[in-house]
């Protein structure tokens, strides 16, 4: 059964945080405060889109027409003799690669280039639960009498594939760090902002003022 966590409320975490950053950063002067800064600012405007993985699905858009029409030139000229079930299962390999490698390529263009964690996820998931079955497919089963151009453009393939599933594994890591430090930063920079205001994180009051309720009727008799 699953146990569900109730969230910790928003000036709690703010509290914790300014606590944390008093405790371990006193020592800190105003020439660390602008170096951090600047730290931060670089950090953020770092790009992190993979040159790698950019040129791969570069040349793998070039080379997918090459392939497919030797793919389809091949299929022709054995498929009179295969049996029935591998004639729809080359037809279908083959309609179902060309569909989900348009929209493959259009994900991992968009992910790398806009640093967009989600398309990127997508492109990998699709590599490697869709094209590359596939292509071990097309490869390793005898029964579909493999032809040596076949067997030349299909390991081609299947090189650019795996390198684009690796290229986009480090990609991916790479991105979801950077949104890690990047929501660190956002927090951080949230509670510095109240600080520098002069604002209590935990309550929106001010600082050296008693967080604690305070009756009316207590002060109306003083």
């Amino acid at each position: 059964m699953p146990v569900f966590y109730p969230p910790v409320p928003e000036n709690l975490q703010m509290g914790l945080a300014y606590m944390g950053g008093a405790v371990f950063t006193s020592n800190r002067t105003a020439d660390s405060d602008v170096t951090r800064e600047q730290e931060d600012a670089s950090v953020a405007n770092e790009l992190v889109s993979q040159l790698p993985l950019q040129m791969l699905l570069y040349f793998n858009m070039f080379y997918f027409p090459c392939w497919w029409f030797s793919a389809v030139f091949m299929l022709e000229v054995k498929f009179y003799h295969l049996a029935g079930y591998y004639q729809a299962l080359l037809i279908t390999g083959m309609i179902l690669l060309t569909v989900i490698e348009v929209a493959r390529l259009y994900l991992g263009y968009i992910g790398n280039l806009k640093e967009k964690v989600p398309e990127l996820a997508a492109f990998w998931l699709l590599s490697v639960m869709f094209q590359l079955p596939v292509l071990l497919f097309f490869l390793t089963d005898e029964g579909i009498i493999i032809l040596p151009l076949e067997r030349a453009v299909h390991a081609l393939y299947l090189l650019f594939l795996l390198a684009q599933i690796l290229a986009s594994l480090l990609a991916l890591r790479t991105m979801t760090r950077k949104l890690a430090l990047l929501f660190h930063l956002r927090q951080f920079g949230q509670v510095e902002g109240l600080r520098h205001a002069g604002m209590s994180p935990v309550c929106g009051l001010p600082y050296r003022r008693s967080v604690l309720p305070v009756s009316r009727h207590r002060d109306a008799y003083h």
